[in-house]
């Protein structure tokens, strides 16, 4: 491929090789001094790449530390000169030179070396330090004698480099070129024919450098010289060669080496001077002109120069001279750390990503050699991380474990690389990675199941409590939201009982619940996440009805009617605590608005009776005596334990007789007056009606007549006497007395003749019970019970009109 005008001529190798990800290298080799915008070469093509993928990879040139001298045109896939090269300035002796950088893509990440080799032109002449050397030279001088002359510089290399001398006249000297080591060219005039002061006392001489180049370039000293008379031995150095090692960073003065060289003249002639003359090498060295004790001046650094090449020039007070070559070689010390330079990286990560996903790639430079130079890098924190080597001086960051986010949002990872030298060196840079979150957490209640009290009779509306679900996601993902399951209580619907605010998870009651027709319920709330698609958990709930004291005690016995009278007997040989009866009762509510009390509230006679006030027992208090009335009305109260109490209250009518006949007279008495009042009203109604209808008045009266004698008869067929009611066993006395120790039963049978009756009962034990129909005036049959009801104590007590 040829560059330019001047037929450059461009060696073009390409060497692709596979290094982890999609990896290799390309090199070039260029002239220097290109002009800017000179192409070299198209790097998409070597390598294999469209343009579109430069592009899409934001492909860009990375050096490192060094200057940019190569620019990458992305569009057009090609490699132009961005700025001057100059290779002397680049490299100075160095061979080859050559440019090292890298080509970075992205999405997927790779990179690639490329090395562009830079060769030399002959644009630099040979130079003299100095345009004159002057030399005085006895006219004794033998012929054979050499004189040193300044060797002259060229920057270029190769055979662009110092190639050949000439001297100009040459009648009395001749040049001797002579190579010392690694090509380096040392040119010498040589006496050819003896000096004669009388002829020519100055000699004024041309010396001239010729390099290789095309076209050759030239430069030129002058030698002026003195004929002198005398001295005709010059000095001669002890070797030729000396070697000698320093370690780079050596204190200024430090000692390397001393050079030796004899004189065999006597006198002043014999006295020998040492001196380096000067080169780009003899700021950094001294010697000392009497001692040729060779010192160092300034810091030396293995990194810039490896080796230095000294001319030691020997002279004489005659001027003779001779020369010595002194070779210091630098030793590495690591006095350098590692540099740590950041290629590309990826500030944010999805918790999501897959182990060995790239996360950052790093260049490694240190520019000490051998162990010094070899560079280890790890990572401190024990973090979901890794760093790998992927080739020399390269180290990828790659995920190493799962990422989650909910446990740590953010890594400051510190890697240090270290080298090998001793003592080791190191340099650590933080990478700071934010992991972004994903919907990967369910919401998670506060408990694994909930239960509430709520007092029955409440408002619908009121708040029960609250159920919390968390959500360890972040932002929308961790927006919880709650609603009901679909579940039925006894076939309604769960949102008929409650309901749960969306937001904030209270709960809410729907209608106002009653304890005696729920006691309890359970249903589950769902809470649900915002994230897509969204995660949920559910919980169960189970709300318990608390009592309130809303129901009064009920009266199950004595049962209370409306027309007909109870009476219990008891006979007036009772005893001290005889048993007259039991008020039940019972309170539909439970726990202590259950708990039931009796009390007695009015009685006829108080020193008479007393009521238990856990069981409702009613017992005599003392002996019943004769001059005790026959009927005794109690009014028992039953109160609940509840707050505020609520209370009933039950009638007692008790008949003190030995004899039934004898309670029978008490008691209908009252009971003919009340019936005598209720026809009485009967009547009035009547007979006002009758005024207000004159017209059917006759009609009315013989309608009147008959149904009031059809009532008449029909009295002896259907008595209204009221029933001893059946007493469940759920209602049975808990302190296992009995509801109902003792029963009667009794068949009446009535005329409307007389107002006496005839009873006949059966005596079962200490308790009576007086049935009586207040509207009965004949006289009664006796029947007596055939069958006791202790014998069966659950069935209900019978009555059957005779």
């Amino acid at each position: 491929m040829v560059i330019g005008t001047m037929g450059w001529q461009v060696l073009l190798f390409i060497s692709v090789l596979s290094l982890g990800a999609v990896q290799g290298q390309v090199s070039y080799s260029i002239p220097e001094e290109m002009n800017k915008g000179a192409l070299v070469g198209n790097i998409a093509h070597d390598l294999g790449l469209g343009v579109e993928r430069l592009t899409s990879g934001k492909a860009q040139i990375y050096t490192g530390n060094t200057e940019e001298y190569i620019d990458l045109k992305r569009e057009r896939g090609v490699l132009v000169i961005k700025d001057r090269i100059d290779r002397e300035t680049l490299c100075g002796q160095t061979m080859p030179c050559a440019l090292h950088f890298q080509l970075i893509l992205e999405n997927p990440m790779e990179f690639y070396t490329v090395t562009v080799e830079i060769t030399d032109i002959n644009d630099n002449p040979p130079t003299f330090e100095r345009s004159e050397m002057k030399y005085e030279i006895p006219e004794s001088a033998l012929t054979g004698a050499r004189f040193v002359l300044e060797k002259a510089i060229d920057n270029d290399v190769g055979v662009n480099g110092l190639n050949s001398y000439t001297l100009n006249p040459s009648d009395n000297f001749v040049l001797k070129t002579i190579s010392r080591g690694e090509g380096i060219k040392h040119v010498e005039m040589v006496l050819q024919k003896p000096l004669d002061r009388e002829k020519h006392e100055h000699l004024s001489l041309t010396l001239t450098a010729l390099d290789g180049g095309e076209p050759q370039l030239s430069g030129t000293m002058q030698i002026s010289i003195t004929v002198l008379d005398v001295n005709d031995n010059p000095p001669v150095c002890l070797k030729t060669e000396y070697k000698e090692s320093v370690k780079e960073n050596a204190a200024i003065g430090t000692i390397i080496t001393t050079v030796s060289a004899t004189d065999v003249d006597k006198g002043d002639n014999r006295k020998v001077t040492y001196m380096i003359p000067k080169s780009a090498a003899a700021n950094l060295f001294k010697i000392d002109a009497d001692s040729g004790v060779l010192t160092l001046t300034e810091n030396i650094d293995y990194e810039k120069r490896r080796l230095y090449e000294l001319d030691v020039q020997v002279s004489d007070q005659g001027g003779l001279s001779d020369a010595c070559k002194v070779i210091v070689e630098v030793t590495d010390e690591n006095d350098n750390p590692p540099s740590i330079n950041i290629m590309s990286k990826s500030n944010t990560l999805s918790e999501n990503m897959k182990p060995g996903t790239v996360v950052t790639m790093l260049n490694i430079q240190d520019p000490d050699s051998d162990e010094n130079g070899k560079v280890l890098c790890i990572l401190k924190e024990n973090l979901p991380f890794t760093i790998k080597s992927s080739t020399n001086n390269f180290f990828t960051v790659v995920i190493d474990s799962d990422l989650d986010r909910e446990r740590a949002s953010e890594y400051n990872i510190t890697v240090t690389c270290s080298d090998e030298g001793v003592p080791s060196l190191s340099s650590s840079i933080i990478l700071t990675l934010q992991i972004s979150d994903v919907n990967d957490n369910a919401p998670v209640f506060e408990r694994t199941s909930y239960e509430a009290y709520i007092v029955e009779n409440n408002t619908p509306g009121l708040s029960i409590f609250t159920v919390k679900a968390t959500d360890t996601d972040w932002n929308q993902n961790a927006r919880v939201s709650y609603l009901l399951e679909d579940f039925s209580i006894n076939g309604v619907p769960v949102s008929s009982y409650v309901s749960v605010s969306a937001d904030s998870g209270v709960i809410h009651a729907v209608r106002s619940f009653d304890y005696e027709q729920i006691k309890d319920f359970q249903f589950r709330v769902k809470a649900q996440d915002g994230g897509s698609p969204p995660l949920s958990n559910n919980v169960t709930v189970k709300i318990i009805i608390q009592d309130q004291n809303d129901n009064p005690p009920q009266i199950l016995y004595p049962v209370q009617t409306g027309g007909s009278l109870v009476a219990e007997m008891v006979p007036r040989s009772a005893d001290v605590g005889y048993l007259v009866t039991k008020v039940v009762a019972v309170d539909v509510d439970s726990g202590q608005n259950a708990w039931l009390s009796y009390k007695l509230q009015k009685a006829t006679d108080r020193a008479l009776f007393e009521v238990g006030l856990q069981n409702g027992e009613i017992r005599t208090i003392r002996q019943v005596t004769d001059k005790d009335a026959v009927k005794q009305r109690l009014t028992v109260i039953v109160e609940d334990n509840g707050q505020p109490s609520r209370s009933a209250t039950v009638i007692v009518n008790v008949a003190v007789a030995d004899s039934f006949p004898e309670v029978l007279s008490e008691f209908t008495d009252f009971t003919h007056d009340k019936e005598y009042n209720d026809n009485l009203t009967f009547y009035l109604v009547l007979a006002l009606a009758v005024v207000s209808f004159l017209f059917i008045t006759c009609l009315v009266v013989i309608i009147s007549v008959k149904i009031y004698r059809w009532r008449q008869s029909r009295i002896l067929y259907h008595s209204n006497l009221p029933v001893i009611p059946y007493y469940p066993p759920r209602y049975s006395d808990t302190l296992g007395t009995g509801t109902l120790p003792h029963v009667y039963n009794y068949e009446v049978c009535r005329t409307t003749d007389s107002r006496k009756s005839d009873f006949k009962f059966g005596r079962a034990g200490s308790q009576n019970v007086l049935i009586m129909d207040p509207s009965s005036t004949g006289t009664m049959q006796r029947i007596q019970s055939e069958k006791s009801i202790l014998d069966e104590p659950d069935s209900p007590l019978e009555v059957r009109p005779f």
